[in-house]
């Protein structure tokens, strides 16, 4: 039987176990998929596991993604472009780090039917996935990427991967057409991203790459002001496809039973 985990710390939020072990009990695969909390210290020796073949796949979430790179043998082109891996498998003997985020918000913009060529785009957070996101944003050409961080300094870190992004201190409100929140702040129910949205104009996207809890603060309170909100779930399970591919070689159904599946 094939073994497949999601690691990460905190790790209880995570739905990719019952995602993919859908996909796993639809197209008759012998295999579990599993998550476990982990911390930095056993980071090394759970990639080694792969190459052990103890671990045919391993999920990376917060805040392991950057910190995986020196335990892989090679990285995808994705993860290097963005520093960051969130899917291992095993190739010919070498562990590889590949990245599925970049593709699966991409797809999930695409979902949304959102065009997002000229639009300014505001993106909160400069770690997990937000090397990804901004990947992701420059292949669909917005106007203007500009990020905010509660530590600047992390911001600026990206400015070395993306030249074009603009920083702006956190708390400073730039005109957008559409803010993503791509920090953790969210995950646990009273958590409040402390940030004025009363006067950034109407009819704005926001968006939170959060899919559990399936509204956050941050939506509700753009949801009360009158904008268009969608979380994180499609950019999920798009993400989550595009591992569950590249493992078993079969692509499986995205359809509504699926997307139902994580509403539950």
């Amino acid at each position: 039987m094939k073994k497949y985990i999601v690691i990460g710390n905190p790790i209880e939020h995570s739905l990719s176990p019952k995602l993919h072990n859908h996909w796993i009990k639809k197209n008759n695969i012998d295999a579990i998929y599993d998550k476990k909390k982990i911390d930095q210290s056993e980071l090394e020796n759970i990639i080694f596991e792969v190459k052990e073949g103890k671990i045919n796949g391993i999920n990376v979430t917060v805040p392991f993604k950057k910190a995986a790179l020196p335990f892989l043998d090679e990285l995808s082109i994705e993860a290097k472009k963005t520093r960051s891996v969130n899917t291992i498998y095993l190739n010919n003997g070498k562990t590889i780090g590949h990245n599925t985020d970049a593709a699966g918000f991409e797809l999930a913009i695409k979902y949304l039917r959102y065009n997002i060529n000229n639009k300014r785009i505001f993106v909160l957070g400069a770690g997990g996935v937000v090397p990804s996101i901004i990947f992701s944003l420059n292949k669909m050409q917005p106007s203007k990427i500009i990020l905010s961080n509660r530590t600047r300094e992390k911001a600026e870190d990206l400015k070395d991967l993306f030249k074009n992004v603009e920083i702006v201190d956190w708390g400073e409100m730039p005109n957008f057409d559409m803010v993503i929140n791509a920090t953790s702040i969210g995950l646990k129910e009273n958590d409040e991203i402390k940030l004025d949205f009363s006067n950034v104009g109407y009819n704005k996207i926001f968006y939170d790459v959060i899919y559990n809890p399936k509204q956050t603060n941050f939506l509700k309170k753009a949801k009360d002001l009158g904008h268009k909100v969608e979380n994180g779930k499609m950019m999920f399970i798009y993400q989550a496809h595009q591992a569950f591919t590249l493992w078993n070689k079969i692509m499986p159904d995205i359809d509504s039973e699926t997307i139902k599946l994580l509403d539950q």
